[in-house]
Formats: C-alpha cells, structure tokens, sequence
C-alpha cells in the first residue's frame, strides 16, 4: 500500500468522525486493516492540517490524550476546535472519552 493511499483512507475516514466525537489513530488503523498502523495515522494526519476539511483535530491517543496538538498553529487549537464541539478537555485529555470515542469498525460496518 502506497502511503499516499493510506494517507486519502486515513483523510476519507477522518471526514466521517460525527460532530462532538472523536476516535483514536489506532482505531482508524485497525479499520483500515493496518492495525500495527498507528504512527502512520498520525504522520497522515501532520500532512493534513492544510486540508480545511479533515477534522484531525478530532483524533487523540487510546487514553484520549490531545498527542498531535504539537502539530497545530497553536498549542491550544485543538483544544478549542474540541471545546467548540462540545468536548471538555482538561489538562491535554478528553474528559468521558469512552462517551464522546467514535469507534469506525462499529460505526462503519456494514
């Protein structure tokens, strides 16, 4: 699999996460059948930031924490691009994480 597929698949998946919700880079990983793919999610997603219609700021770490919020033009954008969806976060994770996880093997089955 060429990286710049991976990186559209990672992009197609990202733009389904709902309003208010956010996943994790492993669980697009293991929906995209490359679930040892973590890290790669997140290298797709720094290269996504210029893209004003993938919401990567809605993808954390497995705990919820805001890992990639290095990445964007300021320490606290992803935060407040989540806080404007709703979502509380308090010190760098996404407090309820398991009420607002947005899982795409469950949500996208078929």
């Amino acid at each position: 699999m060429k990286n710049s597929d991976f990186y559209k698949d990672v992009f197609d998946v990202v733009r389904l996460i709902p309003f208010g919700r956010v996943t994790s880079y492993g669980a697009i990983a293991a929906y995209l059948g490359a679930k040892q793919s973590s890290r790669m999610v997140g290298w797709a997603l720094n290269t996504s930031l210029s893209l004003k219609d993938v919401p990567a700021h809605r993808v954390v770490n497995r705990n919820g924490v805001l890992t990639g919020k290095h990445h964007f033009k300021s320490e606290n954008k992803m935060q407040k691009l989540l806080e404007g969806e709703g979502v509380l976060v308090v010190e760098d994770r996404v407090v309820n994480f398991k009420d607002h996880f947005w899982n795409p093997s469950i949500e996208l089955a078929i």
